[in-house]
């Protein structure tokens, strides 16, 4: 029998904060009490926190392509991926895999088959300390995204579709001029060149958007896959998503659509940069409004993964509420979502161990340890 014992630990379980003590046993959590022990690992007050769970990451492609131009050795990537992941307390991701791009000769057209092979290889020998699934991002104006994603239907890893629409005009860049700006600062392009870019961007939606968005609602139905909509602008785009079976709207960009998807059932999901910069880079809705509304149900750290904690953290001090009500955004709200709320999520006896230790100085909360399925990993 293998056993920790975690004491003097402020807990913070799905309903209340209790000092106490919490046993685990063989990679499971065996027992949570109030009080403090003789035995085991003092934590002299800190945090305990069930394990980060990350629905939409792209740190992935960051650590493939450090700087512009450079591609670093996929096998060695993805380890850099997955140590940045758990240092930050991440113990269950969904790594965003995109399909098709925006920019021609991207390496979004080409880089998914490897990333997909390297994650499951990583996850099958043992080589990651994060548990990994798969999330596929779909863009629809890209002609062979269906045929692309159909091969991925059945893979073991696989546990989330997003279905995206970056055509300039709408969605994440309602405003032309943001979209021209964001994307010439981002790829050097010209002011000629994006003219002609959004124009042939505009023209693939029409032939392939609305096709391929059938296409994929269909496959997550028959294959029982969670879907999500992709940076809704408008009602009308809630409305869309939820008649496509959606479950999860990712990054509205507007007070209405946010408003919209949480009355339609939706779970919001923000990004956490965008709460710790205090807005979003596109010059859409600030999260923290959201937040403030009670308009969001999970937070993703999107391209920064240490965002993920230190957001529930300003969250609990901007709103003056306990952890462990904030902490629901990126522990048992995303374990719902991708069905995997009985194993992980909260602290509950009978739930594998994967638990965060956390101090916090009142500046930036600072992860102490992290525990997957009850051995320290970080």
């Amino acid at each position: 029998m293998n056993e920790q014992v975690y004491t003097n630990y402020r807990l913070q379980l799905p309903d209340r904060e209790v000092l106490g003590t919490l046993v685990v046993r063989d990679g499971k959590i065996a027992d949570i009490q109030p009080g403090i022990v003789s035995q085991g690992e003092n934590g002299n007050g800190d945090y305990l926190l069930p394990g980060l769970i990350e629905l939409h990451t792209d740190n992935f492609e960051r650590c493939m392509s450090p700087r512009p131009g450079i591609k670093w050795p996929i096998e060695a990537a993805v380890v850099y991926h997955d140590r940045d992941l758990i240092s930050s307390g991440i113990t269950t991701v969904c790594d965003a895999i995109a399909i098709g791009d925006v920019k021609p000769n991207s390496n979004r057209l080409t880089d998914f088959q490897p990333m997909i092979d390297a994650i499951h290889e990583a996850q099958e020998t043992g080589r990651f300390l994060s548990d990994h699934r798969i999330h596929l991002r779909c863009e629809l104006s890209f002609e062979s995204v269906c045929e692309i994603a159909e091969e991925y239907t059945d893979h073991p890893l696989l546990s989330l579709i997003s279905v995206m629409d970056h055509t300039p005009g709408q969605r994440q860049f309602v405003k032309i001029e943001k979209y021209t700006e964001y994307y010439m600062g981002k790829y050097g392009i010209s002011a000629e060149e994006m003219h002609r870019f959004i124009k042939r961007r505009k023209e693939k939606q029409q032939l392939y958007a609305e096709k391929n968005r059938k296409a994929l609602v269909a496959l997550s139905r028959d294959r029982n896959i969670s879907l999500a909509s992709h940076d809704d602008a408008t009602v009308e785009h809630v409305r869309e998503a939820v008649a496509d079976g959606a479950a999860i709207a990712e990054f509205p960009t507007t007070l209405d659509a946010a408003e919209a998807a949480h009355n339609s059932g939706l779970k919001v999901l923000m990004g956490s940069p965008n709460l710790v910069l205090g807005g979003s880079h596109s010059g859409n809705i600030s999260a923290m409004e959201l937040v403030e509304r009670d308009r969001v149900d999970i937070l993703s750290s999107d391209y920064v993964p240490r965002s993920l904690l230190q957001s529930i953290f300003i969250i609990s001090q901007k709103m003056q509420k306990p952890i462990y009500q904030t902490m629901q955004y990126v522990t048992g709200n995303p374990a719902k979502a991708i069905g995997l709320f009985d194993s992980r999520g909260s602290l509950e006896v009978g739930k594998q161990a994967d638990i965060i230790t956390v101090h916090d100085d009142g500046i930036v909360p600072r992860i102490t340890s992290v525990v997957r399925r009850g051995r320290r990993v970080a």
